[in-house]
């Protein structure tokens, strides 16, 4: 397979799972701060298919590529940089899993209040807390992985 190639892969994979990070984040707060439980159950739907159809292949060309162009540059996974960069990545899993779940019972929370016309219950705001907290994390990871991978830091 051609090195230039998967770069260019590594590179598009890495920003569609940095941009539509963003995007579900902006689309799915904004929801929830209107406290209308039709629109977070309908924007929570778009935020779980956005995150199947280009969170999580991105997540997983990301890793292919990124070991693939290790082993073609003849970097062992010791090396510091891509060491620290594969244990933010699995950070970043570690946060994104819960938070993939969490989009899914927020969703189910918010269609549920909204057929019979009941406000959000203490599950739908708890679920969200912790939505918001578990994103954090792995967005600071996300920015210190692109960091790393530009000034590979010896």
């Amino acid at each position: 397979m051609d090195y230039l190639f998967v770069k260019w892969l590594h590179i598009v994979s890495s920003t569609l799972l940095f941009g539509t990070g963003l995007g579900i984040a902006f689309f799915m707060l904004g929801a929830h701060r209107s406290g209308d439980a039709r629109f977070i159950a309908q924007t929570a739907r778009h935020v779980v298919l956005a995150d199947a159809l280009f969170t999580a292949p991105a997540v997983a060309t990301q890793l292919a590529t990124g070991l693939w162009l290790a082993h073609r540059a003849q970097l062992p996974l010791s090396t510091a940089w891509l060491q620290a960069s594969l244990v933010l990545y699995l950070l970043v899993g570690c946060c994104w899993l819960p938070v993939l779940w969490l989009q899914v019972q927020a969703r189910r929370l918010a269609a549920s209040a909204a057929a019979v016309g009941a406000p959000l219950p203490p599950a739908y705001h708890r679920a969200m807390r912790w939505w918001f907290f578990l994103g954090w994390p792995a967005f600071a990871a996300v920015l210190v992985i692109f960091w790393l991978m530009v000034r590979k830091p010896v």
